[in-house]
């Protein structure tokens, strides 16, 4: 089990629009009706996206951006982290030390969380990155 430890900090809101928008989309990939909106957290040091996660291509909805969907947990909640491939390419509106994470309710609400409160996310090994392996021709 890998762990991420960050702070609750304030977002912009833009997923909370995208998510309602594509529910249906992100319930087909994710097998859970998410809440309209994430819970950004701030990691004390850069996080990049393992191999081959889930993802959302812009061509299936029609529109511009693609998503990055990586299974986590949160307080022992099944939830997600999303990235789009701008975020992860360090040209979108985070950074990499801020990731997106949203299941099924308003985190904000559920666990009672404010802006700088801590919060630990746990991702199954296999959301891990191997490590190289290199393969005989």
């Amino acid at each position: 089990m890998s762990v991420l430890e960050g702070v609750v900090v304030s977002g912009i809101g833009n997923f909370s629009f995208w998510m309602d928008k594509l529910s249906d989309h992100y319930t087909r990939k994710t097998g859970m009706l998410l809440f309209p909106g994430t819970l950004n957290v701030r990691l004390q040091a850069p996080w990049s996206l393992p191999r081959n996660p889930l993802r959302l291509e812009a061509q299936e909805y029609g529109g511009t951006v693609s998503v990055n969907i990586v299974p986590c947990s949160i307080n022992g909640r099944k939830a997600f982290i999303l990235r789009t491939d701008a975020n992860e390419q360090e040209r979108g509106h985070h950074p990499k030390t801020i990731i997106e994470i949203a299941t099924d309710i308003k985190l904000r609400d559920h666990f009672h969380l404010n802006d700088g409160d801590r919060v630990t996310l746990e991702l199954p090994d296999s959301e891990r990155v191997p490590p190289a392996v290199s393969v005989d021709p």
